[in-house]
């Protein structure tokens, strides 16, 4: 199967999934503590709306991240651009018809 992207976009996309994939966890669990220390509500009014949220997190982990195929690339790519994830100098790593692509992507998706 011919891909639309080069050989090097894969390698690098495989790079930076793993550091896109420890900044995506550490800022979920960088929020998790303002949930306990919200006063307002009950504490299982708190609980309720931290594991919704939690959940929203998790489909935006989904989306990102799981199942990374060639075939998926492109598609990934974008959310985590989406998501703000990468650095400029990481972006800059991939081949330009890649980042228009990705950047076409992540504008027409709803994340």
């Amino acid at each position: 199967m011919k891909h639309e992207f080069p050989e090097s976009d894969w390698k690098t996309f495989s790079q930076l999934r793993l550091v896109s994939l420890e900044r995506f966890c550490k800022r979920v669990l960088d929020e998790v503590p303002r949930f306990s220390l919200d006063t307002e509500g009950s504490y299982h009014e708190r609980y309720l709306e931290l594991f919704r949220w939690l959940g929203e997190r998790n489909e935006e982990l989904a989306k990102a991240f799981d199942n990374p195929r060639r075939s998926q690339m492109l598609r990934q790519l974008a959310a985590i651009y989406a998501y703000g994830l990468l650095e400029p100098d990481e972006f800059a790593r991939l081949a330009p018809h890649t980042r228009e692509r990705i950047q076409l992507l992540a504008q027409d998706a709803r994340w």
